[in-house]
């Protein structure tokens, strides 16, 4: 039986993520857990999260998380989601500057320091349905180039290691919305909340070999 774990460190919509998977794999077995036994013996994981930055960080070395995403990284496939995927990065500037786990090379900056942002009055937290510019990747199989998923979020990433970055974004300022490296796809949408489009993306992530 396919196992998925999402990883419960308190910060997340974890029982909408749970319930989108279920969903797409009636036939797997989803689990909400932080023990590192059970995500070991996953055969994928997910790393979600909502709110600020410094408090996700903080869970996430407290209870051990940390260790638990550096030994399943390039092990298992792994998905990322919203903050979870801010979290992998190297340092936000969130809460005063928060440095992050270093998993992926990048930056996590706020919207409403872009003049190009404020001189046009967009609203932050960027927040609702955006156009997702694909690069291809197994993950967007099945999903149009161009459809809409679903963002709330006030800080964005950017990364020089273009090689990266599976999905960019617009919204006054370029930013990325997908980041891939073997085993690990990072997303700053929200898929459960995605309707079609990110309910493919999951499945996908489900069938997902990690290449």
């Amino acid at each position: 039986m396919n196992t998925i774990a999402v990883i419960d460190y308190g910060m997340g919509n974890l029982h909408s993520v749970a319930k989108a998977l279920e969903h797409v794999a009636p036939q797997a077995r989803v689990l909400v857990t932080n023990d590192p036994q059970t995500i070991a013996d996953s055969d994928r994981v997910v790393l979600p999260g909502v709110g600020a930055i410094r408090d996700c960080i903080g869970e996430i070395r407290r209870l051990g998380v940390d260790k638990i995403v550096a030994d399943t990284l390039g092990s298992k496939p792994m998905l990322g989601i919203c903050v979870g995927m801010q979290a992998l990065m190297q340092h936000s500037s969130e809460n005063g500057g928060v440095d992050c786990l270093g998993h992926l090379s990048g930056e996590v900056a706020f919207f409403a320091d872009q003049p190009s942002v404020t001189d046009t009055h967009l609203k932050v937290p960027h927040m609702g349905w955006n156009q997702v510019q694909q690069i291809d990747h197994p993950l967007w199989s099945g999903i149009d180039n161009h459809s809409r998923f679903y963002f709330v979020h006030s800080y964005y990433v950017r990364t020089e290691a273009r090689h990266l970055v599976a999905g960019t974004c617009h919204y006054g300022v370029d930013f990325d919305v997908a980041l891939a490296q073997p085993n690990l796809f990072a997303v700053q949408f929200h898929p459960e909340k995605s309707h079609t489009a990110g309910l493919q993306l999951l499945k996908n992530f489900v069938h997902w070999d990690g290449n």
